[in-house]
């Protein structure tokens, strides 16, 4: 009779932890599932310049010289970045700049031009539309340095290239406004009004 006790004693036991190893499989069972994936998190954009010292740097300019930006240092300088030499977008937008050249001088500003092409590429370009200000080839980061150089989207392409921008430096060396994802039309007209505010 005591053995008869005991075993039914037993099975209440034996069921509570059958119960119990259920409950724990259950409770493992949402720990195992695979969190979903994290977004990848997106590319921080490039800080405004404005009011902070502009980026230096020395580039070899149209005519074979080096040109820093120190050299400027007490005059108001139009630096402005376009993807490419002798296309239709920069091509306007180096005939606007030189067209407004009366405007600049009269601010005390001078216009440079930057892109990644080479100095011969400079070279023709600037002949063959008469450009009246320097081209510099940056073959040393300056487009990086500028938070101008970016990734791409064409036709489902991904590419690194200049975003078109420009930035006005005041004498003191410090950008004083700044342009990005420039729209060519009258855009020159934007950059003599922010000068004649100066």
């Amino acid at each position: 009779m005591a053995a008869k006790r005991k075993a039914k004693a037993a099975k209440p036991k034996a069921a509570k932890k059958a119960v119990k190893k259920v409950a724990k499989k259950k409770a493992a069972k949402p720990a195992a599932r695979k969190a979903p994936a994290k977004k990848a998190a997106p590319t921080a954009t490039p800080s405004s310049l404005a009011g902070k010292l502009a980026p230096a740097f020395s580039l070899t300019s149209d005519a074979g010289k080096k040109v820093s930006l120190k050299d400027f240092r007490g005059k108001r300088v139009i630096l402005y970045f376009y993807p490419k030499d002798d296309t239709p977008g920069c091509t306007t937008q180096a005939c606007a700049f030189r067209d407004a050249e009366a405007n600049f001088s009269k601010a005390d500003a001078v216009v440079l031009g930057v892109s990644k092409d080479d100095v011969k590429s400079h070279q023709k370009f600037k002949a063959k539309y008469k450009l009246n200000f320097s081209l510099l080839a940056d073959d040393a980061g300056v487009t990086e340095a500028y938070g101008v150089w970016k990734e791409k989207n064409m036709y489902g392409r991904k590419y690194m290239g200049i975003e078109r921008s420009t930035f006005l430096i005041g004498e003191d060396g410090k950008v004083r406004a700044e342009w990005r994802k420039v729209g060519v039309p009258g855009h020159a007209d934007e950059v003599i009004k922010a000068l004649k505010s100066l």
